[in-house]
Parts: structure tokens; sequence; C-alpha cells
């Protein structure tokens, strides 16, 4: 039986989108890429590369040395390393069209090239990232980012919040959601029968028993409580600093990090440019790159593709794993 495709979002246009989207095709990898036809053909002559460009369709098979596109134009012609706030329009159009497709069953998951937040918001559209726009759009409630990479997986508790908030935002109904979708997720889209959670304290030695903070005492230990008494993996809050040691790690399958940066830098100082941002809780399969736009790289050839490829092959495990659950 033929399976639908993943699709990839080409991102900011002045951004390393479209040629890593160009390199793959050029490696002999099969792509499904949204984007403006006509920028892919200018980055691959940039880069020196010939690629034929095919118009997609459900029907079209793969050949070599062509990318098959599902063409959105843009709103004003991009030059690499350039931004321009007239094709914020553009940036979301293309994940709009992405969301249709795997929400119709036209593809089977979604790979997002980096785009650029500040130009979106730049152009006077609220815009936090690709996460939240996803949940927005495909009306969910809740939604747990998890980095992939380095021997590990970390997801977090909050995301794009200020350090300031992140104590008022640890409630238990909170992490109740969230970890009752890592768990979910991590059983139907990675293949664990009984995913194995530690769960990072929010204070330094996850509050010293009340005197750095009363967090793990009042809210975190007894919903840990709770859902381990309902059979679920998960540890008591553990202290941040010491979570990440070898020995830690083998007795896991995941971590969860209360915040941004606890968690995110130790992940990315082991894998960055081959690490994996995953979208959990969504109703689609959605994996992105963990890096940014690399302005400064755009149109130079210079950029690494392999934060695309990898997440192109978490993308493939996963959808594998979902048929598989629900066969």
């Amino acid at each position: 039986m033929k399976h639908s495709p993943l699709v990839i979002t080409a991102g900011e246009p002045a951004g390393v989108g479209a040629e890593l989207c160009v390199q793959l095709a050029a490696m002999g990898h099969d792509l499904v890429v949204i984007g403006d036809k006509f920028l892919l053909q200018q980055r691959a002559a940039q880069l020196g590369i010939a690629l034929v460009m095919e118009d997609w369709s459900a029907n079209s098979i793969a050949k070599p040395n062509t990318l098959r596109v599902i063409h959105i134009p843009l709103a004003v012609p991009s030059q690499a390393g350039v931004l321009d706030k007239a094709n914020s329009h553009y940036v979301l159009a293309i994940l709009e069209r992405a969301i249709q497709g795997c929400q119709s069953g036209e593809f089977a998951g979604m790979v997002t090239a980096p785009l650029h937040k500040g130009i979106i918001n730049d152009a006077g559209i609220p815009f936090t990232g690709h996460t939240e726009f996803l949940a927005q759009q495909t009306n969910t409630h809740r939604d747990v980012m998890m980095l992939v990479g380095g021997g590990m997986r970390v997801a977090l508790a909050t995301t794009h919040l200020p350090l300031k908030d992140v104590a008022a935002a640890i409630t238990s109904p909170l992490l109740e959601e969230v970890l009752r979708i890592l768990d979910h997720d991590l059983r139907v889209r990675f293949g664990f029968t009984s995913p194995r959670i530690l769960v990072a304290g929010l204070n330094p030695h996850a509050g010293e028993g009340g005197y750095l903070g009363r967090e793990e005492l009042d809210v975190m230990i007894p919903l840990l409580d709770k859902l381990r008494a309902e059979g679920m993996n998960v540890s008591q809050p553990l202290p941040a600093d010491t979570l990440f040691t070898p020995h830690k790690l083998s007795q896991c399958d995941c971590i969860l990090s209360m915040y941004h940066d606890q968690g995110l830098p130790v992940l990315k100082h082991a894998s960055f440019g081959a690490g994996v941002n995953v979208t959990l809780g969504l109703p689609i399969i959605r994996t992105s790159v963990d890096h940014g736009t690399a302005l400064d790289l755009a149109g130079t050839g210079k950029a690494d593709c392999g934060s695309l490829l990898a997440a192109i092959e978490l993308a493939t495990q996963m959808i594998t794993h979902e048929r598989s659950h629900r066969a």
C-alpha cells in the first residue's frame, strides 16, 4: 500500500531553509517541499546544483535530481541573508498549507525549516513560534516541545516564557497535562511500552526540602505521586545540575525540564547541528531543525543540512511507530 509522504516547509526565504532542501534533494533524498519554486531554483543555481522542479501531485513519483514542490509565491523577491517583512505572510501561508495537508491525510507529517520570529512580528503579526502557531491552527489546547539529540530526549514544561514568570506557571494542572501528553506520545510515536520520565525540579537542589523554594513540595511531589500511583513511570523532582549525568540518562527515556534554558543548553551542547525539535500533543506529526535561519550562511553553500536530515529521519520513525500502534 502506498503511504502518504512527509512534507517540508522551506521557512524564512532569506535564511538557509530553501538551500538545505535543495542540498538534500541533490543528495538523492525524495522530498516534497512547500515554498516558492523560483526561490528554490535560485538557491540551487547559487550553489551550482542542477535540479528539476516538479509540481507536486499525489500521483507523482520520485525521480533523480528532482524536487517535488508545492508552489506558494513570495510577496517580493528574496535575497539570501536579507530579511523583508513583506514576505512574512508567505512564511505563514506555507505552514498553513502543510497543516492542511497533514490534517487531510495528503501528508503523513511535516518537517519545518527555520523561520524568523522577529521579522514576522515586525510585519504586525503576533507570533511567538512554530510550536504555538501549530497548536493554534490545529485547535490543540496543550502542546509540548521536546528536543531529541545527543542520546537525549528533553521535553519542556514551559517554553518561550520569561524566567520571572516560570515559577507561577508551574501548576499542578499544567504539569499533569504535559506529563500525560509526554507519556502518550512516547508510547504511540516513539514505541516505548512504559516510558521512563525523569522530572527536573524547578529550584536549585530541587528545593532543598523547602529551603530553596516550595514548588517541589507544594505542587510537584503531590502530582507526581498521584501519576505514579496510576502506573506512570515518573520520578520525584530531581536536581537539574546532576540530572544529565550518564548514569541518570541511562535510567530514562526522556527528561522533563521546567523551563527552556534548564534543559536545552545541555542537549544542544551535545547535539547542535544534528538535533531535532519535536512538537508533541498535536493531532499531526511535526519535527523541525534545532537551529535558526543562519542568515550569515544563507546563499553560501556552507550551511549544514544534518539537522534537517535528522528531523526527516525522526519524523519517518514516528510515523512508522504510530502506524504500528494503530494496526
